[in-house]
């Protein structure tokens, strides 16, 4: 594989080169703006091939393991990266691992999310440009089409109607919000995997805040890559889509040949 439309800095070369050496590697990346760029209608988005064929490469190596941790709803990010059966895919924040999660609603979760999602429908009725996203433990309230004028409204009425529900949990990110019925963080889910695949060296992609929750469970050898500006406590900061497809590129070629 041979990606050349970025150039990755220095210290991320080193750490390339720090990562290919782990007894055991867990390699874990976010999947909107972090594989994929950010898209108007989500539904479009679509990874960026090289980025793909990276995960694949390194799945396929020994002592090497890929996960991509998502908000996306399971079945939806099975279809958008073509990696099930070879990647471990977690969707919904990390609530949905492979056997999916809804069984394991409660019957007070359930009311939950139902009420999450007639109050969200709500917002999105009173203001445009507001889409509703329903998922099997949450509902994600996307405002990237709404003008600027609107969005404090727009924060507003989420804050004081679904946010506001008992027991809710709330995550935002780049123009969303998302309300879950039950608790939900990356980094949990980044635990989960570290553990079960005994990894020994865990390295992180992602570019939005909801990302933060798994760049601070790393420790040790581990490496956390920031995706794009903003604060963060990501140890690397590369620049875009372009530069993960590099990053994992080579990666997966410095791993194969160590």
């Amino acid at each position: 594989m041979n990606v050349a439309r970025t150039v990755l800095p220095a210290e991320a070369l080193r750490a390339i080169g720090d990562l290919a050496a782990a007894e055991i590697l867990l390699v874990a990346s976010d999947f909107d703006g972090t594989m994929a760029q950010i898209v108007p209608v989500p539904a479009d988005a679509r990874p960026e091939p090289e980025s793909v064929a990276a995960l694949r490469d390194l799945a396929a190596q020994p002592h090497t393991d890929t996960a991509v941790i998502s908000g996306r709803a399971l079945d939806v990010l099975r279809e958008l990266t073509g990696l099930y059966g070879t990647t471990n895919l977690v969707g919904s924040h990390g609530l949905e691992f492979e056997s999916g999660l809804e069984s394991t609603l409660s019957a007070t979760d359930t009311e939950r999310l139902a009420h999450i999602n007639r109050a969200a429908d709500l917002v999105a009725n009173a203001h445009h440009g507001v889409e509703v996203e329903r998922k099997p433990v949450s509902t994600a309230i996307h405002y990237r089409h709404a003008t600027d004028s609107n969005i404090a409204a727009i924060l507003t009425d989420i804050e004081a109607g679904p946010a506001s529900i008992e027991g809710v949990h709330v995550t935002e990110g780049k123009k969303v919000v998302e309300v879950a019925a039950v608790h939900t963080g990356k980094g949990a889910a980044l635990d989960q995997l570290r553990d079960r695949l005994g990894a020994t060296v865990v390295v992180f992609l992602g570019d939005d805040v909801t990302d933060e929750d798994a760049f601070a469970r790393l420790r040790g050898r581990d490496v956390g890559v920031k995706v794009g500006p903003g604060p963060t406590c990501a140890t690397l900061r590369i620049a875009d889509t372009a530069a993960v497809a590099q990053f994992l590129t080579a990666l997966a070629d410095a791993r194969r040949v160590r």
